[in-house]
């Protein structure tokens, strides 16, 4: 069991656009099973996206909702229906807040062995699903937030000085 140690708010690759897997080989597959030993080495995660454990590679995991896999190359599909329910980050470790995202989502991508792969979720899964492909935008949770909530966030941040890179 690989679990890798999570990049916290101030290393630049998390604001760092991952690039597209272009090959499914067995580094792919080692990065997959790291992020899900990452994933399910500590208890209440629900994802781990490939930046957070220092990779530049567009592959996250997930376990929510009874659902557990993984994605590569994601795309996604968002209803117009929303949810406004607390989100937290492994990478800004504490904090939460109310995080608008859609109800529902649909993600396209592939398996680790190049198959294409479709995961549908509402609620939770959704949620998840969402958060985790910021990340290979090199977006955070906290980027998505506005007026008093941001503001509120960004203070918390600043406070627990999770943008020094030294942490």
């Amino acid at each position: 069991m690989t679990m890798r140690p999570i990049r916290i708010i101030g290393d630049p690759v998390l604001r760092t656009a991952c690039e597209p897997v272009t090959t499914f080989d067995t580094e792919l597959r080692a990065l997959v099973t790291d992020l899900m030993d990452t994933l399910l080495g500590a208890p209440g995660r629900a994802g781990v996206a490939a930046p957070q454990i220092g990779v530049s590679a567009q592959v996250f995991v997930y376990d929510a909702d009874g659902h557990r896999g993984h994605l590569v190359n994601p795309t996604l599909e968002l209803s117009t229906e929303l949810q406004d329910d607390d989100e937290g980050c492994l990478s800004i470790p504490g904090l939460y807040f109310p995080t608008p995202r859609a109800l529902h989502a649909t993600a396209h991508g592939f398996d680790q062995h190049g198959e294409p792969r479709t995961i549908t979720g509402s609620g939770f899964l959704a949620r998840a699903l969402q958060h985790e492909t910021d990340h290979l935008a090199g977006t955070l949770y906290v980027d998505t937030l506005r007026g008093d909530t941001r503001r509120r966030a960004l203070r918390e941040i600043r406070a627990g000085r999770y943008d020094s890179p030294r942490r």
